[in-house]
């Protein structure tokens, strides 16, 4: 028999509501007490939107900044098209696929192509990737590691470590799923790090604007 306490009406109302794939890692964590689930689910939900609002700074500011220095790249070798067209065969089938599915959203919502609005439509997710050790010769020493000014020295892994672990961070802020159980402050201050690599400026505004500190104080007890 379970020692949990008896819920709230208004709580059990709602539970009817909840399927037990989505309370079931919350009752779990609160040992079957209703009422500290629920309080855990809502807490989860703010500070999945206090951190989505956050990596979205992060990613708008790193997709432009990774782009800037792809297309200073381009231009340098002489190269025809953008960067994008990857006329040197130099980015995988996965992330050449990324980009033409990109250009079709674009299509199907009857926007021109621009360069802005080509890398608006590529996923926080591609330009992680672009990030990762497949491409150390062949991207970052060339032309990716001059986006991070603030990186000293300018090792990659330094970098994409902590960016694979946002983008997994927003993956699961997208689609719901707890964040409560990561290292929500260590995830934060990664945040600000990588920010700060590409401009303190930016790491500041971003360390000002963000609610996340404030609801690491408040979480609920288990």
């Amino acid at each position: 028999m379970s020692n949990a306490p008896t819920p709230s009406p208004s709580v059990l109302a709602l539970r009817q509501r909840m399927s037990f794939e989505r309370m079931g890692p919350y009752e779990q964590a609160c040992s079957g007490d209703l009422d500290k689930a629920f309080a855990l689910y809502e807490w989860n939900c703010t500070v999945s939107g206090a951190f989505f609002e956050a990596l979205g700074l992060l990613e708008v500011a790193l997709r432009n900044a990774l782009h800037d220095q792809l297309a200073r790249w381009h231009t340098a070798r002489s190269q025809t098209g953008r960067w994008y067209d990857d006329p040197s065969g130099v980015l995988e089938a996965r992330r050449t696929q990324d980009i033409a599915d990109a250009r079709w959203r674009l299509q199907r919502q009857n926007k021109a192509e621009t360069p802005g609005g080509l890398v608006t439509e590529l996923s926080f997710g591609f330009w992680r990737f672009l990030l990762a050790g497949r491409y150390e010769s062949s991207l970052w020493t060339p032309a990716l590691r001059h986006a991070f000014p603030g990186l000293r020295p300018a090792r990659r892994d330094t970098v994409y470590l902590p960016v694979n672990e946002l983008v997994r961070l927003r993956n699961r802020v997208a689609h719901h799923e707890p964040i409560y159980n990561r290292p929500l402050l260590t995830l934060h201050g990664d945040l600000l790090r990588v920010a700060g690599y590409v401009d303190q400026d930016l790491a500041s505004w971003i360390g000002t604007f963000s609610r996340v500190p404030a609801l690491l104080l408040v979480r609920p007890t288990l």
